[in-house]
């Protein structure tokens, strides 16, 4: 042990004064199992050092030991607050090492899913994210809305969570005159609290005290760290996924890529606060071209056929149990990458397989939550311990899609 009397005076101060506090993993800002070991002088933030792991469930593993079907259920517990989009991205990274092209039907259905799935991850994450600061009107606003939107969720799928939508080489099943009907009253309707939210926050001297110039992100830090998503246009990079490699004809509509200039808490807030006004614009552009058909690929032995021909044809049994068992899946030796732009940021599949093979050989998941909490370490420093619970919440990471 150092002898303090042999150090500097001014090292000798910091020597009684710094301490070390752990910030979660059992800790209400830091929604979910996310520790953070802070070493401090008074107040001020020092060091942080985020320790992930405490949520790993070993899922790129398990998709090694499932067909490619099965590990649908799974994605979804991957950014939670989006299974919809996790569904479709995973659906969209097989198909693409497949080869398999899906019908205009599914293809727009599926937008609807991802911008659906937006909203709601950037509901809870903004709602979260003023409660934490003590705005608690807007987390009840919010949540008011979330439960709308799972009702809406509810007419298409049967589920409000955890949905399990999204299949290779199209959906589960069509979409009805029902969720058409909720979501045409969804987008009318919820414009009017995202206005109030804006009205509550945006000009609010309390939320503006808490947000502007507090982790501060630069344009060349978030390029560097690998940030996407909020997180990263919020630093004045124009990067979306849509725009850049678009994919589901994402290039057929118009809307915004909202960026920020300086990169704090307050950016990364308008940007969300603009990008649900976008969803809501894309929604209807979805809505209105919307075309007749069918919402599966037109490859029978590939796809799952429809329930009642199961329950009836010999034919459409014996396909089910080879779909279900990733037989009739026509899978090349080939290794590809899918990265689609989910409410976190970029969430990637990088599948390598082998002609035949019935699951992946590696599937790797690129999770946006981990590469975004990575900078954390990096702006954190010079900061107040309160203001980290603005710092998080203005990253809006969840836990099940960093630890996989």
């Amino acid at each position: 042990m150092t002898d303090t009397a042999e150090m500097p005076a001014a090292e000798q101060e910091h020597e009684q004064v710094s301490m070390q506090l752990n910030m979660g993993p059992q800790h209400p800002s830091t929604h979910g199992v996310l520790r953070l070991i802070l070493e401090l002088d008074g107040e001020e933030v020092l060091s942080c050092d985020p320790v992930v792991g405490y949520l790993h469930r070993s899922k790129e593993k398990i998709a090694e030991n499932l067909t490619w079907h099965q590990f649908i259920p799974y994605t979804d517990r991957l950014d939670y607050l989006a299974p919809l989009a996790n569904n479709v991205s995973y659906a969209c990274a097989v198909e693409k090492l497949c080869g398999l092209e899906i019908p205009e039907r599914a293809r727009v259905i599926r937008v609807m899913c991802n911008e659906l799935a937006r909203i709601s991850a950037h509901l809870l994450g903004l709602g979260a994210f003023a409660m934490d600061i003590g705005a608690m009107t807007v987390f009840l606003w919010t949540f008011t809305q979330r439960e709308v939107l799972y009702n809406v969720i509810e007419a298409v799928c049967g589920a409000r969570f955890t949905t399990s939508y999204t299949r290779i080489g199209g959906l589960a099943d069509d979409v009805g005159p029902e969720f058409l009907g909720r979501l045409r009253d969804f987008v009318d309707t919820f414009p009017d609290t995202i206005d109030d939210v804006d009205r509550m926050l945006t000009r609010n001297r309390i939320w503006l005290d808490r947000t502007v110039d507090v982790g501060v992100i630069t344009r060349e830090q978030a390029l560097s760290a690998g940030l996407t998503g909020p997180c990263l246009r919020g630093s004045g990079v124009s990067y979306d996924v849509r725009r850049a490699f678009p994919y589901l004809d994402y290039d057929a509509y118009e809307f915004d890529v909202p960026v920020g200039t300086t990169g704090d808490c307050y950016d990364r807030y308008l940007c969300r606060i603009e990008e649900m006004r976008q969803s809501v614009t894309i929604l209807r552009q979805a809505l209105d071209r919307l075309p007749d058909g069918p919402v599966n690929a037109g490859a029978p032995k590939t796809v799952l056929p429809e329930k009642d021909g199961v329950m009836t044809g010999m034919e459409e049994l014996i396909h089910m149990f080879m779909v279900a068992t990733g037989e009739a899946l026509d899978v090349p030796d080939g290794e590809v990458y899918f990265g689609a732009e989910n409410p976190k940021g970029e969430l990637g599949f990088l599948i390598k397989s082998t002609r035949g093979a019935t699951s992946p050989d590696r599937l790797h998941i690129r999770g946006p939550s981990f590469a975004n909490l990575a900078i954390l370490a990096e702006i954190s420093p010079g900061h107040m311990v309160s203001d980290m619970i603005a710092i998080l919440g203005s990253i809006d990471f969840v836990m099940g899609e960093c630890d996989r």
